[in-house]
């Protein structure tokens, strides 16, 4: 699938919850399913900075596309990383250098966060980008 097309799903999943209470519930479901990140990679060059909680976010690179794996201290921001890497992981750089976000706006995501929150997402979307930046740098 491509981004844009994992992104109309996922707008089409939140559209079926009647509340945010209900939304919430759904991303912290996300959070509980997040692969494990290996403790290795759980360390202070992999923290992302600009989140209230502690995030952390790795990245590899195969086949020239990206995996990322993560983890939160945080059940509510490792349920927004996990719709994150929904979105971003298994896809080359350029796909995700190209890719926006709009989705996040599209589900109302921001606007039922608090400003530390909402700011702690920009900064995963941001790493995860910079993270495409790197590979794709490397890869020309």
């Amino acid at each position: 699938m491509t981004i844009k097309e994992i992104q109309e799903e996922i707008i089409d999943e939140f559209s079926m919850f009647e509340d945010w209470m209900e939304r919430y519930e759904y991303i912290i479901e996300l959070g509980k399913s997040l692969p494990l990140i290996d403790e290795a990679n759980k360390k202070d060059e992999n923290l992302i900075n600009g989140c209230q909680s502690k995030v952390w976010l790795h990245s590899t690179i195969e086949d020239d596309k990206l995996t990322f794996t993560a983890d939160s201290d945080a059940i509510l921001t490792k349920g927004m990383v996990a719709l994150l890497l929904r979105v971003f992981n298994h896809h080359t750089p350029k796909e995700i250098l190209e890719a926006d976000t709009n989705f996040i706006d599209k589900i109302g995501l921001k606007e039922h966060l608090s400003p530390t929150r909402a700011n702690g997402l920009i900064s995963m979307i941001k790493q995860i980008k910079l993270y495409a930046l790197a590979f794709q740098s490397k890869l020309s």
